[in-house]
């Protein structure tokens, strides 16, 4: 029997052999593995038969250790041995050679004294005289409630992903360093097919001597939190949906402080809820493990699902070069093909129920790919394609690149598009027409820019530039809720009380919407446009012209004569409330009212946006 299982990076071989040295000078039996163990596969027959035969793990956990697949394999089996013995720290030593705790995964390794070098023989001594017996790697599995999903494949590449999302859901262990006496849910996030609810079912059934009270797995559409539970237990809740509103997201979360939830989404939207664990492609040795050829794991770029369906074709015999040659044929994905079932419309749900100018901005996306997707790269696009003013174009490309991050469908800035959701997008494109308008403007876009009469913009090809009329509609919208949004602040449209406010501040506050609606009419470039239905415009000019700048003309100059007497030693507001003319000034003021709300009622009919405010007409 080994007394110590000494578990390290290579990178690290000559610090751990001086305490190889010094633990058998103290007459300790030390396992050191100076071969080259596998990676990816797991830890060999030869290492878990001397790890079934110690006593304890002592990590020697430097910022190399957490990369190396064999030492996870190794620390993952010694901790789950003491998790089993009702202790994870029973069978589990660590060695931080480094300054911070924050690479030591899990959690609750975190806050324990870390292998001081003056007393660590004897603390190792000392934590023997505890176990004397070797640790014990075969765990019994875990009691399930519902059905957990079923698994094609080996598990691979995602032991750190395991070891995060267990600290996530423990972070209350070790508040010492994090700061936190209670857990809240956690949610598992990631791309269709990233590998999210194989990690939780790993998750699961590795770590389910954790929860003694059982796993308890449902599907957001059927709920079923654990009720009463006398031990901790492990709640799942698998595909949670985009676009919940937070109180629904808040039901799916077990409110009992023995239940640990755990939410399976591709969503972003639920930021605020609890700690969130964003998945990402696999790591490229791990990716290789699973395409077994490089122009799978070339196309699959790291996508678990996609390499699962590819490798496991390639193995029987279908050539890896026509594998990913197919992936760019017409007709039916060849990943539908290959998983008997519709996957890519499942991968591209979210894309097809979002807005329109989101589906644009991820067929920009596409055309760009792997380029990134930017503000300032998608808008000259959309102004190009549709003629549209510059910002119009730049509010439409930053909401629908917002809209595709958190749906998951694009990645958070710089926006990358995945190639998986490129294929399946590809194959579920409902617009084919647009798709290749667009095209033809991002390919424009990456050869000269020019200058359109709307400010920064691109020829398409096709299209006569100096033939292009400019289509005003969603401009008129996006300037009159701008106006809108700015006059329903305004001293006129909100009643100034008797007696209080400055007069000066209200004028001012009235003048200022003459510079504004002009940049405003400008920055949207509208013009006068002929018909009998309101536009902005004709509303802008009622604005100014017939309500504003008739009360105007007649108080700034009375005012400004008044405040020039102003005694010195006299407050503005004193002074304005000693003018003859004060009482008249805000009963004209009052009066504004109604005409104004008539106007923010027509910018309302504009752009369809409402603020609550009776208008009286």
């Amino acid at each position: 029997m080994w007394d110590v299982f000494l578990s390290y990076s290579r990178q690290d071989a000559s610090q751990v052999r001086l305490l190889h040295a010094e633990f058998v000078a103290a007459g300790l039996k030390v396992f050191t593995d100076e071969s080259a163990v596998a990676g990816f596969a797991g830890i060999s027959d030869t290492i878990r038969s001397a790890l079934a035969d110690s006593r304890v793990l002592l990590a020697y956990y430097s910022l190399g250790y957490p990369e190396r697949p064999a030492c996870q394999w190794e620390l993952t089996a010694a901790f789950l041995a003491g998790l089993g013995e009702g202790d994870p720290r029973r069978r589990v030593l660590v060695v931080n050679p480094e300054p911070g705790t924050a690479h030591i995964h899990p959690v609750e390794l975190r806050d324990t004294r870390h292998g001081e070098p003056e007393t660590l023989v004897a603390d190792v001594l000392a934590h023997l005289r505890q176990v004397p017996g070797p640790m014990r790697l075969d765990a019994a599995p875990p009691r399930v409630y519902g059905e957990l999903p079923s698994a094609v494949g080996e598990f691979t590449g995602r032991l750190p992903d395991l070891w995060r999302l267990h600290s996530a859901l423990h972070v209350q262990e070790a508040p010492l360093v994090t700061g936190r006496t209670s857990a809240g849910p956690v949610q598992l996030r990631g791309m269709p097919g990233i590998g999210k609810t194989r990690l939780a079912r790993e998750y699961a059934l590795r770590f389910g001597a954790a929860f003694p009270g059982g796993v308890h797995w449902a599907a957001a559409g059927a709920p079923r939190p654990p009720q009463a539970p006398e031990k901790p237990c492990l709640y799942v809740v698998d595909d949670v949906p985009h676009g919940l509103p937070p109180r629904a997201v808040m039901e799916l979360t077990a409110p009992h402080p023995l239940v640990r939830t755990l939410l399976i989404t591709r969503s972003r939207a639920y930021g605020g809820h609890g700690e969130h664990l964003d998945l990402e492609p696999l790591p490229e040795a791990a990716a290789a493990v699973l395409a077994g050829a490089p122009e799978i794991a070339d196309a699959a770029a790291g996508h678990p699902g996609a390499l699962g369906l590819l490798g496991r074709a390639a193995a029987a015999g279908r050539g890896p070069a026509a594998l990913a040659g197919r992936l760019y044929q017409p007709g039916r994905s060849l990943l539908d093909e290959l998983a008997g079932d519709e996957l890519t419309a499942d991968h591209v749900r979210d894309a097809l129920s979002a807005p329109a100018e989101a589906q644009d901005v991820l067929r920009c996306a596409l055309a760009l790919s792997p380029l990134p997707a930017g503000a300032e790269t998608v808008a000259p696009v959309l102004a190009a394609a549709d003629r549209l003013p510059h910002a119009v174009a730049l509010r439409r490309a930053s909401a629908g690149l917002a809209e595709l991050t958190v749906r998951g469908l694009l990645t958070p800035a710089p926006h990358h598009l995945h190639p998986v959701t490129a294929h399946s997008w590809l194959h579920h494109e409902g617009d084919p027409a647009r798709a290749e308008t667009l095209r033809r403007a991002v390919l424009s876009s990456l050869g000269a820019a020019t200058t359109t009469l709307d400010g920064p913009g691109l020829r398409v090809p096709g299209v006569r530039q100096e033939g292009i009329t400019m289509r005003v509609r969603e401009a008129e919208r996006m300037a009159a809720f701008d106006l809108q949004v700015e006059l329903v602040s305004r001293i006129g449209v909100q009643e100034l009380p008797a007696d209080s406010g400055s007069l000066r501040e209200a004028l001012t506050s009235l003048n200022t919407l003459f510079s504004f609606t002009r940049d405003t009419l400008r920055r949207y470039s509208i013009g006068l446009e002929p018909g009998t239905a309101p536009t902005v415009r004709s509303v802008a000019d009622h604005l100014l012209n017939e309500i504003l700048r008739p009360f105007t003309t007649r108080w700034h100059p009375l005012l400004a004569a008044w405040e020039a007497h102003r005694p010195p030693h006299t407050s503005p507001l004193d002074h304005e409330r000693g003018w003859a003319h004060a009482a008249t000034f805000r009963s004209d003021l009052n009066a504004l009212r109604e005409p104004l709300q008539g106007v923010a009622a027509s910018l309302a009919e504009i752009s369809g946006a409402e603020f609550g405010i009776s208008t009286g007409v």
